[in-house]
């Protein structure tokens, strides 16, 4: 795959330095020596998995079959959908939101039919009621594509969503119905796939090996964003470009690896919460899919000889500037134990002129001549000022502008440096152990058979509930 000529995005780390934030809280060269000094083990480790075909995520990038099969789909179906509605829910959903709030336009869904150069996108990433009601009555059943995305098959709420769906459209459209369901689950098993197969739905793989927090840039994330528009093909080449400056075991030029160095030196000096404050609109559900990603793959029980201790940073997610004004005085005057990566936008792709206007009113003239985007950016650098002088380490990642090229590179990274910290954990980043048991819990209070002991186990802890008022 041809790498474009365009701008890469950037690391910037002097604010986590102590030449910046001081001693106390600063990484020292020699610190981050220490890593660098192991990087090149850790490198032949994640080849060496990779090449074993244990790190598929790795190669997704490349897959050109996944691309150019969705590309035929899409335009087999061009034309006939107002809607596309993505039933489905953590990794099978947050990928997708965070590459379509990135890359398309903003309010795209609000224009006019005839206005709209796609469809719609719908991604049904929870089961509250009210919300999927809503969307049902938004939605014209008939011209609306719907994708369940679940590898098992036994996802209880991506089931429970599509099986609601599927009762709508065999209503609606009788026999045809199928014409308007994607199915996107394993290759070969699961509860899914024979439905699939017997209802007689298009589907695509989920990938063998591929977790749903690594499965963005496969069809999971890649069909529902190709139906409404986004050019998967440079959103494929930005990770690839992104994979090969992931290649070099150089910790200071491999920015996957030098990012996940100074959140593992922060965590262990004592900064356990890891904060990323996007400075775009575009990139704010960029935060949300990155607490998937780093909680689910690095929050776990380290198991070291007879000795066990749970291990892992806290992601949040932030916005600037929303949230200069909503947690930044916690971040600046509240316990020193955060570390923040801020996301900076060089060219927005359009800017709005402020004004000249109330001259003489001191608080708000001075803003006259100047434009939005002078304005994010100076809060983006007073923000990252502020912090710094607060002793609070900080690190930015600048894209030179927001599109599916940089926001593949972006994402890729953001994997690749979570694969590295798990490995400076020393755990599996690959497992989410910690999900399974409230997974039993509920199939066994919604009655699914095999978990009657895991009901009655429940049912003696809600009678000794004595204390609520």
């Amino acid at each position: 795959m041809a790498a474009r000529k365009t701008p890469q995005i950037t690391l910037d780390y002097n604010n986590v330095l102590t030449s910046a934030v001081g001693k106390s809280h600063g990484l020292t060269a020699a610190a981050i020596d220490g890593i660098a000094a192991k990087a090149p083990r850790i490198a032949a480790l994640l080849a060496a998995q990779r090449a074993a075909g244990k790190l598929p995520y790795r190669d997704l990038p490349y897959r050109d079959d996944h691309a150019k099969a969705i590309a035929a789909s899409v335009a087999r179906k061009r034309g006939r959908f107002d809607n596309v509605v993505v039933l489905g829910i953590g990794g099978s959903a947050l990928g997708a939101t965070a590459i379509y709030t990135a890359c398309a336009k903003p309010y795209a869904s609000l224009l006019d039919k005839k206005q709209r150069k796609s469809p719609r996108l719908f991604v049904m990433d929870n089961i509250d009621p009210a919300q999927f009601a809503a969307m049902l009555e938004t939605i014209d059943p008939a011209r609306s594509l719907f994708v369940p995305i679940s590898k098992s098959g036994s996802t209880a709420e991506t089931m429970a969503q599509f099986m609601i769906c599927r009762e709508l459209l065999k209503k609606r459209l009788g026999a045809k119905y199928a014409r308007n369901v994607v199915a996107i689950t394993d290759q070969a098993k699961g509860y899914l796939r024979p439905i699939a197969e017997q209802e007689g739905y298009e589907t695509f793989p989920v990938p063998d090996g591929v977790g749903g927090r690594f499965s963005v840039l496969s069809p999971v994330g890649l069909f529902p964003l190709a139906m409404v528009g986004i050019d998967i093909k440079a959103l494929l080449e930005g990770a690839a470009a992104m994979d090969r400056r992931c290649e070099t075991p150089r910790l200071r030029e491999n920015p996957a690896f030098l990012s996940a160095a100074i959140q593992y030196l922060c965590y262990q000096r004592g900064k356990p919460m890891s904060v990323m404050m996007p400075y775009s609109q575009a990139l704010r559900d960029v935060a949300d899919w990155y607490r998937q990603l780093w909680a689910e793959s690095l929050g776990k029980i380290r198991t070291r000889g007879s000795k066990s201790e749970c291990v892992g940073p806290t992601p949040i997610k932030a916005l600037g500037v929303t949230d200069q004004h909503s947690q930044v005085q916690l971040y600046r005057e509240g316990p020193n134990d955060k570390v923040f990566t801020l996301l900076a936008v060089g060219d927005f792709g359009c800017d709005i002129a402020i004004p000249k206007a109330f001259g003489d009113v001191e608080g708000c003239g001075y803003l006259g001549g100047h434009t939005m985007g002078e304005l994010m950016d100076a809060e983006r650098r007073a923000t990252t000022f502020a912090l710094t002088k607060s002793q609070r380490p900080n690190v930015t990642i600048t894209l030179p502008v927001v599109n599916e090229y940089t926001v593949g590179q972006l994402l890729y990274m953001l994997m690749v440096q979570t694969s590295f910290a798990g490995e400076l954990l020393g755990i599996n980043t690959y497992d989410q152990p910690g999900v399974e048991e409230g997974k039993i819990a509920t199939y066994a209070l919604m009655g699914r058979k095999g978990y009657a002991a895991a009901r009655k186990e429940i049912r003696s802890l809600k009678g000794s509930r004595k204390y609520i008022v």
